[in-house]
């Protein structure tokens, strides 16, 4: 009974693991924005007059500029139809990017006495093709497994616009003018909703 039991429980830990994992592989979905749900980012936005909007999309690491800037373009334009408006212009608009570089050195190099015996290090003779033997020691500053690291950059978008929503048809020329229905139809088969 207890092999029955312990079994279950961890195939019951495996699930969730991948689950937490398959969440953490998705760009975000065309969502709203709540937390705790397993894909972070999504859409908010905030009623400032009755006919105007500040709309905000935030994607995560995996959601490019584009896919948050025609979100937050669809998201006004549902918008603009549940208010019974027919187009809206955006007043202002911005993009941030948030930009985040990280570190990491050799996983495979942690001497067990720390950095404070530097000196007690170990050191290696290596023979480089065409280039003869080698020595490599970490004080004499010549690079080898033990200095290499690995450089990520994490880069993550966020979409906000300001809107004001109209009745009947954009004038001529109004280039930051959009009409809803046309921007749905449009970006319809871009969107990637929640599974």
């Amino acid at each position: 009974m207890t092999t029955k039991v312990g079994l279950l429980g961890r195939m019951l830990v495996a699930a969730a693991s991948a689950t937490l994992l398959i969440g953490c592989m998705t760009a975000t979905p065309y969502q709203p924005e709540i937390r705790g749900q397993a894909v972070s980012g999504g859409y908010s936005e905030q009623r400032l007059s009755a006919n105007s909007f500040r709309v905000n999309f935030a994607g995560n690491s995996l959601t490019s500029r584009d896919r948050v800037e025609g979100y937050l373009l669809y998201r006004a334009a549902e918008l603009t139809l549940q208010s019974g408006f027919d187009y809206f212009v955006i007043v202002d608009r911005l993009t941030e990017r948030d930009v985040r570089t990280y570190v990491e050195p050799d996983r495979f190099y942690r001497p067990y006495y720390g950095t404070a015996y530097a000196y007690w290090r170990p050191h290696w003779r290596y023979y480089e093709p065409g280039i003869g033997w080698t020595v490599w020691h970490p004080e004499w500053g010549t690079p080898f497994w033990a200095e290499r690291t690995n450089v990520r950059t994490v880069e993550r978008f966020e979409a906000h616009a300001e809107i004001v929503m109209h009745r009947g048809s954009p004038s001529p020329g109004q280039d930051r003018a959009f009409v809803a229905s046309a921007v749905i139809a449009d970006l319809e088969p871009t969107i990637q909703r929640p599974e």
